[in-house]
């Protein structure tokens, strides 16, 4: 994996730059749809491909349960397994194991817990995260980590971080060699344990850094302020990921302090659920105002479903539960997304980014819209 650092000119301004892997190349800042079960739910890989999917994710915790590694190993791994050319992904599964399995129980070597699915006893460590992530053949894999919970105890939060360190050190000496690995920054709300965690994850030298334990319930000015004094001590010639938040406000703040990469479910999870993204804000598309309105869903946008379907259309399709809603939906929302990162990275490289984050602050604190949020698993 090669970085290349385009555009960057101070502290609190957006950084430029491109991921070079030899499965292609991703421009950042860049929001990966999630892939949690080897599929971005309702959309072909030709369709992701269609509206701009530069990387996309999945999660080891789904595929090694179901599927299984045999499944994806015989299938010569999971580009193959999914017909997905371009890169890939995978997290370690340390945060479904903690949001997800039953009666999780924490050792040095790793968690053993029971499987959401069937109740069945597993075990996970750091070397079996990496077996995992080999098997499934991810052009950018990442280290087995605790996600420290909120609110924990400085006492908590310290014990995590160095369990996630020891992973860390034993991930890193696991590594392929043809496949990136990231290393993930925990210490809960605690700025001393975040910088510490860092600075112990920059002496083991990973192609790229992480920042973990985020949109995990604490307060949104905590997590901004965590993402404030991160952002200015991760290094600057390695690609820095905040995993797991994608709301536009947050991202936007985010780019602002120097942030690359992005994965939420929420454009997909919201589609399925009737909230569809626009350049006016979020909308429901079941409200009945929208009976008899026959414009497109956004004017402005150039989605498949916008220049076919009406928004009356739309929310028949979500009244009568019909699939095809689900895909129009998924479809807009993903196209909404990718062409937003689209349209900021045109922005910081005119030198515009400042009145790009105002108009578009604008557009989503103005439309005071409830969410349906990520939900426990960050997994779609």
């Amino acid at each position: 994996m090669k970085f290349e650092l385009l555009k960057k000119t101070s502290f609190n301004s957006p950084r430029l730059s491109k991921l070079i892997l030899d499965r292609g190349v991703i421009n950042c800042p860049v929001f990966m749809p999630v892939g949690t079960n080897a599929t971005v739910k309702a959309l072909s890989p030709h369709e992701l491909k269609e509206i701009g999917a530069e990387i996309i994710l999945s999660n080891t915790y789904h595929l090694y349960l179901r599927p299984g590694m045999d499944v994806i190993e015989k299938a010569g791994g999971l580009h193959r397994f999914m017909s997905w050319e371009g890169p890939l992904l995978t997290d370690s599964g340390g945060f479904q194991v903690y949001s997800l399995a039953r009666l999780r129980e924490i050792t040095e070597d790793g968690v053993w817990f029971r499987s959401h699915i069937d109740g069945s006893l597993h075990f996970l460590g750091p070397q079996e995260a990496m077996n995992i992530q080999s098997i499934l053949g991810s052009d950018i894999a990442m280290v087995f980590d605790e996600c420290t919970p909120y609110p924990s105890t400085y006492e908590y939060a310290r014990n995590s971080m160095n369990l996630t360190l020891k992973w860390a050190k034993k991930c890193r000496d696991l590594k392929k060699e043809n496949q990136a690995l990231f290393g993930i920054v925990q210490g809960g709300i605690y700025k001393d344990l975040r910088i510490e965690c860092l600075e112990r994850l920059l002496e083991m030298d990973f192609d790229g850094y992480a920042v973990g334990g985020l949109s995990v319930n604490e307060p949104k000015e905590i997590m901004y302020e965590i993402i404030e004094y991160l952002g200015e001590a991760m290094p600057k010639d390695k690609p820095r990921y905040l995993m797991g938040v994608g709301e536009i406000l947050d991202v936007l703040y985010a780019v602002e302090k120097g942030f690359d990469m992005f994965d939420c479910v929420m454009p997909t999870r919201n589609a399925r659920n009737g909230t569809l993204f626009t350049s006016q804000g979020r909308l429901s598309i079941k409200r009945a105002e929208f009976k008899y309105d026959n414009s497109p869903l956004d004017p402005e946008c150039e989605c498949y479903t916008c220049r076919n379907f009406s928004r009356s259309y739309l929310r028949h399709l979500f009244l009568t539960k019909e699939i095809l809603s689900m895909r129009l939906n998924t479809i807009h929302n993903l196209y909404f997304y990718l062409d937003f990162f689209r349209k900021m990275r045109k922005a910081i490289e005119e030198g515009k980014f400042g009145e790009f984050k105002r108009h578009w602050s604008n557009v989503f604190e103005a439309d005071q819209f409830t969410e349906v949020t990520d939900g426990a698993d960050k997994g779609d």
